[in-house]
């Protein structure tokens, strides 16, 4: 059975969470993250709220539709990856000295 000084340290801790999960939050909009097809036809650049901030399209790419949509899938695919891996990291830095494994984004 717990102790009063061991439910003293866990709320401390869960304070803790809830305050770097405030700062987090609050960061979120803030983040970018870019990726560019492979032959630098189509960029784009997504927040770290997951919402599309940028799209870039080459003139050539114009003239090939499907090419088009499949380069503007794989970039953006690309950016929300990057966005996904990095919130993974900040959650893990976040809840990392608590031992919680929260869902990811």
């Amino acid at each position: 059975m717990a102790g009063f000084g061991d439910i003293l340290k866990i709320m401390s801790h869960a304070k803790e969470l809830q305050e770097n999960a405030a700062k987090l939050k609050e960061e979120l909009p803030n983040l970018e993250f870019s990726s560019s097809t492979g032959n630098g036809g189509v960029s784009v650049t997504v927040g770290g709220d997951f919402t599309v901030r940028k799209i870039s399209i080459a003139p050539e790419m114009l003239k090939d539709p499907d090419f088009l949509e499949r380069e503007l899938t794989e970039a953006l695919n690309s950016a929300f990856a990057s966005a996904r891996s990095a919130m993974q990291e900040r959650m893990k830095a976040v809840t990392g000295s608590l031992g919680i494994d929260l869902p990811s984004f």
